[in-house]
């Protein structure tokens, strides 16, 4: 790949003092993607898809760049680290490689780094354009050099354009069509869990129509303000039921305890106990049963986001399963994917006992949560098309490796 203009960039890019490089963590052993997220929305897909791809790939890590308002390292993830990109100086490149020794590179939307891409390009290491955008593409300091973009955009052994008019521009940039698609936004997407069908139907039929709501991944701290909203919700309703799910299951004695003590007419399912007519609560810390608790309620509030210090719960697991979604205001974590779904029409938040007791209210109204449902299920669905391309991509290039 010879190119006057990259030749120029990259001297200069020798010549310009470099900052002193971050400290950053021992490589892990294993496959390791290096994935650049253009933004918060993109650096959350590429996230879930680090959770795919680690649970078919055992020892997987994904590295991931981008901007400084990007995600925070999740300790529930431990399999994506997260780091700040090197400036683009061919020093900073080459440590920056030298250390991770990437498999694989994404790279989202645009915004490239001229330097760094080429020297990944230079050590063999497979380019992938993700969810490539006109308006990324474009740099004003490209104006001195009339053919670098020609230069960069070729390392790229695949490019998923978000439309047609990014397709034209990556055309225009000297981009071989051969290796262009559109494929749409790539976004962080619904992913249905596994479901018994025999429990669901038993469930199904022993509830009879009763309406049901979920608190999944809830905090000990949450839990009366949400058994004070059941209280008041049953007033109008008297024969809905609440299915609880504390966030983490070692704390499931504790919600026992506070359900015995308060006296409601409870049922805890992982002890094989199932609701009657007159059971007011389903405790249920079994995670491998939330797909079928997810089928069931009509109406999922999600927890550890009504109290101060935590980050909120991922929303793609409620919409992907055709449930209204409710949330808390502490969502940090999952903010932007909160947001779509928020602009859909497809979740609410509520900020107290009183506004949560009101929504649930209702929302047990069949057609209103059908409503909220299906526009979450339609925002759920938008990316997984895209999302089931690249990690297919990801499989095949990460086996070639490995054969290589």
């Amino acid at each position: 790949m010879r190119s006057l203009s990259l030749a120029a960039y990259l001297a200069l890019a020798r010549r310009t003092p470099e900052a002193e490089a971050p400290s950053a963590p021992q490589r892990p052993d294993g496959e390791v993607i290096w994935a650049n997220a253009a933004d918060a929305t993109r650096a959350e897909a590429l996230v879930q898809l680090a959770d795919r791809l680690a649970a078919q790939r055992p020892g997987l890590h994904m590295l991931l760049t981008g901007p400084d308002d990007g995600p925070a390292p999740r300790p529930e993830r431990p399999h994506v680290i997260v780091h700040p990109l090197p400036e683009d100086r061919v020093g900073a490149a080459e440590g920056f490689l030298d250390h991770w020794r990437p498999d694989v590179c994404l790279w989202t939307a645009g915004a490239f780094r001229p330097a760094l891409l080429t020297m990944a390009y230079r050590r063999g290491i497979p380019l992938f354009l993700l969810d490539a955008e006109a308006s990324a593409l474009d740099h004003p300091q490209w104006r001195w050099f009339p053919d670098l973009p020609r230069a960069v955009v070729r390392c790229f052994d695949r490019i998923l354009a978000r439309g047609e008019g990014a397709a034209q521009a990556l055309r225009r940039l000297g981009a071989r069509p051969a290796r262009i698609d559109v494929a749409g936004p790539f976004l962080e997407g619904g992913i249905t869990l596994p479901c018994n069908d025999e429990d669901h139907q038993e469930m199904l039929a022993v509830l009879a129509g009763r309406p049901v709501w979920l608190a999944a991944k809830l905090q000990p701290d949450e839990l009366d303000m949400v058994l004070r909203a059941h209280r008041t919700a049953n007033r109008l309703a008297h024969r809905l039921l609440l299915v609880v799910v504390p966030d983490e299951a070692e704390r499931a004695d504790a919600f026992r305890a506070r359900l015995a003590g308060d006296g409601w007419r409870w049922a805890s399912w992982p002890d094989g106990e199932t609701p009657g007519e007159t059971t007011q609560v389903v405790l249920a810390d079994d995670r491998a049963a939330m797909g079928l608790w997810y089928r069931i309620a009509t109406v999922t509030f999600m927890g550890s986001s009504l109290v101060a210090g935590r980050a909120g719960r991922d929303p793609n697991e409620p919409a992907a399963h055709g449930t209204a979604i409710l949330h808390g205001p502490n969502v940090g974590g999952f903010r932007d994917s909160y947001e779509r779904y928020a602009a859909a029409g497809a979740a609410r938040m509520v900020r107290d006992t009183d506004a949560l007791a009101v929504a649930v209210e209702e929302l047990i109204a069949p057609d209103r949560a059908a409503e909220m449902a299906h526009a979450a299920w339609d925002v759920a669905s938008q990316g997984a098309e895209v999302m089931d391309l690249v990690a297919e991509l990801m499989h095949e290039t990460l086996d070639e490796r490995a054969v290589g």
